[in-house]
């Protein structure tokens, strides 16, 4: 897939107060240019996601695969606060030649939306045919197809809710408190302010992805006879430092913990149920039996409130990042929503 960068010169108001005026938005896309008329695939991407679905979902997305760029036009646009080129607050502040860090204006799921409305317009797209996403992802396209109800056709909301739940923001809340134990996390002298809370909280998050029975799986010691349990303690340390090596940075994930935080579609809209009447895009729901962040529950009462919603379940022993994992069950229930077209 093809990397491109939009830049925006003009205000961009945030939903939770401030504005900036220059703005780049990342976004990846086919290999070639959009033909009017063709099918068009939107991807919005998980929390430490980037806008290339090939690196993160490379048994779905690429040539010869599910989503093929070559058969559809597929779009998928960075996060604004990713570290990924999106403008963030690890982005330079032209006012100071510096990094933004915590001047950067707080940011809502609505607002990355807003900024992805952009690049579709950039695009000259005026319908999307099928949109998911996962995690944070979900969030999105719920958003999107209560703030666009006319622009989506179908829409897929993978492992994820309508608004956040106490449970979720009990697990940000615990991550940002590691990067703040980081004394150099306030210091914000450079990017790399905040790595040790960063690789603590990516620790922690990890938890709350995987289950008892999926680190059962696959951190059992091989030794019965092992004095000190050291396995799973070895793998957190190492999902720790494998989000440092991707150039991750603790303000980027400070700024996106929050954004989850600001999940709720009903928001201003007089409840959830009003907002989600709102849709007009066909709807499939896709928990995850074992999803421990949205449970299945959540997923059921969601589609209970859709117009016109479809529910499916995954079988999963390793909870939210199932997602990541059973691919051929997500391929079978996808498979007929893309043969429509």
């Amino acid at each position: 897939m093809k990397r491109n960068k939009l830049v925006i010169d003009k205000p961009f108001e945030f939903e939770a107060g401030g504005r900036l005026d220059h703005l780049e938005l990342v976004y990846y896309t086919s290999d070639r240019a959009y033909r009017p008329g063709e099918t068009v695939v939107w991807i919005c991407h998980a929390l430490t996601g980037n806008a290339n679905p090939e690196d993160w979902w490379p048994q779905l997305v690429g040539q010869g695969k599910f989503f093929a760029p070559d058969k559809y036009f597929i779009v998928c646009a960075a996060m604004l606060c990713s570290p990924y080129g999106e403008t963030g607050p690890a982005s330079v502040d032209p006012a100071t030649g510096r990094p933004y860090f915590f001047r950067f204006p707080r940011t809502t799921v609505r607002d990355i939306v807003a900024a992805e409305i952009l690049v579709r317009k950039h695009l000259g797209i005026e319908r999307i045919d099928m949109m998911l996403g996962p995690s944070i992802g979900g969030f999105q396209a719920l958003e999107w197809v209560i703030m666009e109800p006319e622009v989506v056709r179908d829409v897929v909301f993978l492992a994820t809710a309508t608004r956040v739940n106490p449970f979720m923001t009990a697990f940000n809340e615990s991550q940002r408190m590691a990067l703040e134990a980081d004394p150099t996390f306030r210091e914000a002298k450079d990017l790399k302010g905040g790595s040790v809370g960063l690789a603590c909280a990516r620790s922690i998050a990890l938890i709350s992805y995987r289950t008892y029975e999926g680190y059962n799986l696959t951190q059992a010691e091989p030794d019965v006879d092992t004095l000190f349990a050291d396995r799973a303690a070895s793998y957190q340390r190492y999902q720790g430092l494998k989000l440092l090596r991707r150039d991750f940075d603790a303000y980027s994930y400070w700024y996106l913990t929050h954004a989850l935080d600001s999940m709720n579609v009903g928001r201003g809209r007089g409840g959830v149920e009003a907002a989600l009447a709102r849709i007009q895009a066909d709807c499939m729901m896709i928990s995850i039996d074992s999803d421990v962040l949205f449970p299945p529950s959540h997923g059921r009462a969601t589609v209970a409130a859709l117009k016109h919603a479809q529910y499916r379940e995954i079988n999963s022993a390793f909870g939210h990042d199932g997602f990541l994992i059973e691919n051929d069950q997500l391929t079978d229930i996808l498979r007929p929503l893309l043969q429509k077209y």
